[in-house]
């Protein structure tokens, strides 16, 4: 991450809890937890196993890696106590003011539950709510009526788009009285940057072979970022690519890993896409694979803001998706193109239109970049938490 230092107004101990994962929450997490450091702030970041995507060397930035200790007795080991003990104990030597959970399950019922340990000295709360938190795991009737609870005792509840603070409302059932505050999600616009020179062979090692070997010409390259959930749909993929082919010659390159990545291996060799298409599995440099990409598709069920959408576009990548959730707000149409849900056809149909024209695809990827620097700068991220992380400390202070 590359952000500028600047010193905060009033510097605070703050505490980051976020799941180990790459991608999606983990990485809004720790951009935010860098920013605060770089801005003077003391933080602390905990997890329950190793990040996939290593802190930065940052003073005043420093890892709790909290034991989740295995047991014959239990077939899944108690995470959500462990990480409850972990926070209250980094909570009570660090002097943390605000504790700043990302995704509520089981991080909101874990800063409960430390705070109930710390009483007195327990830290402001703050919950950020990303998305199959609220959608999926979130309203399981095993989860769903103390997950409500917990969120609702936060002294300020985020979410990252109108449309996922709405499904909050209606399905996670917060209490129409109780403010959701919108805060959408920031780019580090240094890191995803736009390549001096986008490299046509930049994949081709990755279909033919070392470098200069490169068996035949391979057109537009698709990208695609995801851990292969079923929300992610990434099935639809393999038929988008097929119907591009049909208009022009096109690979895919899927970045990621998750349960749906065998099936979509199948997939891909049952349309005879075998030579056409490559996994790469999850990756921490994922930002060289975009900027280098000719678009990048996603093919969700539901996004509740599309981060790596925003990634995207902030490398100079045109994105193209279908019409839901929260995504509308981060892709504008001069941006990319998005279709009615599920309609792999008209995806392909708007990705070889821009696709065919090289001077729409350049005027997409600078209206892109154009808009991840207008909106979704990380920088007034941070002052929009740190003004709400004073508010939160003032209103506890008082008798």
């Amino acid at each position: 991450m590359s952000l500028q230092s600047v010193q905060a107004r009033h510097p605070r101990a703050i505490a980051v809890v976020c799941h180990p994962s790459l991608g999606g929450s983990a990485s809004v997490a720790t951009d935010l937890a860098v920013g605060f450091a770089r801005r003077g702030h003391r933080v602390h970041v905990i997890t329950s196993g190793a990040l996939a995507r290593p802190l930065p060397s940052c003073r005043n930035l420093q890892l709790h890696v909290v034991e989740v200790p295995a047991y014959p007795l239990f077939e899944h080991p108690p995470e959500m106590l462990a990480l409850a003990g972990g926070m209250a104990r980094v909570c009570a030597e660090h002097a943390i003011d605000v504790l700043h959970v990302h995704y509520a399950v089981p991080h909101a019922s874990s800063a409960y539950l430390a705070r109930q340990l710390l009483a007195q000295r327990a830290p402001a709360l703050v919950s950020s709510l990303h998305g199959t938190d609220v959608t999926s795991v979130g309203i399981e009737p095993a989860y769903h009526a103390i997950t409500r609870m917990c969120v609702e005792a936060s002294d300020a509840i985020t979410t990252p788009s109108a449309y996922l603070r709405d499904t909050a409302y209606a399905l996670l059932g917060i209490a129409r009285d109780r403010a959701v505050e919108v805060v959408p999600n920031g780019v580090d616009t240094e890191l995803f940057s736009p390549a001096p020179v986008v490299d046509a062979h930049y994949f081709d090692e990755l279909f033919d072979g070392p470098r200069g070997q490169h068996a035949r010409a391979h057109g537009a390259t698709l990208l695609h970022v995801s851990n292969f959930r079923p929300v992610k749909r990434t099935l639809d993929l393999l038929d988008v690519l097929a119907n591009v082919r049909a208009r022009l010659p096109a690979r895919l390159v899927l970045v990621g890993e998750g349960p749906d990545r065998r099936a979509c291996e199948a997939r891909a060799l049952e349309l005879g896409l075998g030579d056409h298409v490559r996994f790469v599995g999850a990756r921490a440099d994922v930002h060289a694979y975009l900027r280098h990409a000719s678009a990048f598709v996603l093919t969700s069920q539901s996004e509740s803001f599309g981060l790596a959408a925003l990634e995207a576009m902030s490398s100079g990548v045109p994105v193209f998706g279908y019409r839901v959730g929260g995504l509308p707000s981060v892709v504008c149409e001069d941006a990319g193109h998005l279709v009615a849900p599920f309609d792999t056809r008209a995806l392909a149909t708007a990705i070889a239109d821009v696709l065919s024209d090289t001077a729409q695809r350049d005027q997409h990827a600078r209206a892109a970049r154009r808009r991840a620097l207008e909106l979704f700068q990380l920088e007034p991220v941070l002052e929009r938490y740190e003004a709400m992380f004073e508010r939160i400390c003032a209103e506890r202070s008082r008798p």
